[in-house]
């Protein structure tokens, strides 16, 4: 039988034959020797290098967070975490390997917004990202920044919403694409809001923040906007995440200000193949919380992503991840988005 001691985890106690037959005791030995091998597996972790699959190139959001993460964890388990760039379809390639690994804690995989995306807007994933993976910590979450240009008449976002209905369809946003983060955020906005604003799509966000600049479009959700809303450049409404961000403590949430329960913005977050020994991922998750939780983890993040960390518990990743499969499924939906 596999018995739990006090402060020393499982311990694995001889099984006892009860007499009704060898059959029962072989099964019963067999289940006590895998029992015993998972608790071994789970005390032992890693005894080699851990992968973590990164399905973007070296210096995306997702690619920065896990290389904040992976020296200290190397450091803390005494075995390397190497990053392993899998780059390919939009990330599906590095997904897709993800997946097909080894269920032992030896293969991870940086997980992000696109994912939770991407299940309702591709139509031919070999992979599930809410079935077919353990969910350990979300690493960072980035909101974005509201910004209009001077020339709305708006200074938040109750007053844009008013405007927005006032003046259907007039005022434009930007996003970096068809189905980006960005389009999805602002049609989010505009499902919980009821509003109607015309969408112009770019190849991608910077281009649009020029546009933005110039009035050429009326307003943008973007994470690079804090510093031009603080030069005067162009006017902060809010910012998208639940809590107001530490690092523009002066902007409203869209939630305080008038639509309660909006959240939106990138993150990145660690998950495995499914299967993984629970034990495995309850001691990644304690590590990554740990260094969630130092200051040097909070500068790295906010000054080169502005990303903040999001400690929690594995549950809590995989109730987050689930949540945004939902949401993201329902915006898809309802704006009638199709791929590009």
């Amino acid at each position: 039988m596999l018995e739990r001691q006090r402060g020393r985890g499982p311990t694995c106690l001889p099984f006892a034959n009860s007499g009704q037959g060898a059959m029962a005791a072989v099964l019963g030995s067999l289940f006590l020797l895998l029992a015993c091998a998972n608790v071994a597996q789970a005390q032992s972790y890693p005894v080699r290098p851990v992968k973590v699959i990164v399905a973007y190139p070296p210096g995306t959001s997702g690619d920065f967070a896990t290389r904040v993460y992976t020296p200290k964890l190397s450091e803390v388990f005494g075995q390397s975490f190497v990053v392993d760039n899998r780059v390919g379809a939009g990330g599906i390639v590095g997904a897709e390997a993800a997946a097909r690994s080894a269920p032992d804690g030896y293969t991870l995989m940086t997980n992000t917004v696109s994912f939770a995306i991407q299940q309702s807007l591709s139509k031919d994933l070999s992979f599930d990202i809410v079935k077919d993976f353990d969910h350990i910590s979300i690493f960072a979450s980035t909101p974005y920044v509201i910004a209009v240009h001077p020339s709305v008449p708006a200074k938040n976002i109750k007053e844009l919403i008013a405007y927005a209905k006032a003046n259907p369809g007039q005022l434009t946003y930007g996003s970096g694409g068809n189905g980006s983060g960005i389009h999805l955020a602002t049609e989010l906005l505009k499902l919980q809001a009821n509003i109607d604003m015309l969408h112009v799509p770019y190849k991608g966000s910077s281009q649009a923040t020029t546009d933005l600049l110039a009035g050429r479009i009326s307003l943008l959700f973007a994470s690079q906007l804090l510093g031009q809303v603080r030069a005067g450049k162009v006017r902060g409404l809010a910012v998208t995440s639940l809590y107001r961000s530490e690092l523009a403590p002066e902007l409203p949430t869209v939630a305080e200000s008038g639509v309660p329960g909006f959240e939106a913005g990138s993150w990145s977050g660690l998950s495995a193949p499914k299967g993984v020994p629970k034990d495995i991922i309850v001691r990644l998750n304690a590590e990554v919380t740990k260094i969630s939780n130092t200051p040097e983890t909070h500068k790295q993040l906010s000054s080169q992503s502005a990303a903040e960390p999001r400690p929690g518990t594995a549950d809590e990743a995989s109730a987050y991840v689930a949540n945004e499969v939902a949401k993201w499924r329902k915006v898809i939906i309802t704006a009638k988005i199709q791929p590009e």
